[in-house]
């Protein structure tokens, strides 16, 4: 099964710590098994707020090695849908964080975060997350 890597994964990978190990080596061997899918918002997640333009530059071009998932009117509007769903039952998040759910719908995928909102939207939303804990 494919795998949407969200921004916090990614972000949690590409830092130096070594409590971020863990998620390194997970996203490794997703990314080793040709599983990770990219969303252009996630993307753009990721690159933005980096200080120096060295970094970005480097980030950019590791990025480069994951194409964007082609996605259609129609995962916009599911997007737009779970939104509304989710507001209806008082849960909120962000456009970013529907679209990666109505893609991972659409295209069979399960989401890999540490994101606790997406824990909120699954009550409510046809999702699955990458079953991961350290």
């Amino acid at each position: 099964m494919k795998i949407i890597v969200d921004t916090v994964i990614w972000s949690l990978a590409f830092r130096r710590q070594a409590d971020n190990a863990a998620y390194k080596e997970a996203l490794k061997d997703l990314i080793a098994d040709g599983r990770v899918q990219l969303l252009a918002s996630v993307r753009q997640e990721v690159l933005s707020g980096i200080k120096s333009d060295e970094q970005f530059e480097k980030l950019k071009l590791s990025l480069r090695a994951f194409p964007d998932m082609e996605l259609s009117t129609g995962d916009y509007e599911l997007a737009a849908r779970f939104f509304n769903q989710c507001q209806r039952k008082g849960i909120q998040g962000a456009n970013t964080d529907f679209l990666i759910c109505a893609a991972a719908v659409n295209y069979d995928c399960e989401i890999f975060t540490t994101d606790k909102d997406f824990g909120h939207f699954a009550k409510v939303l046809p999702i699955s997350l990458y079953p991961f804990s350290i």
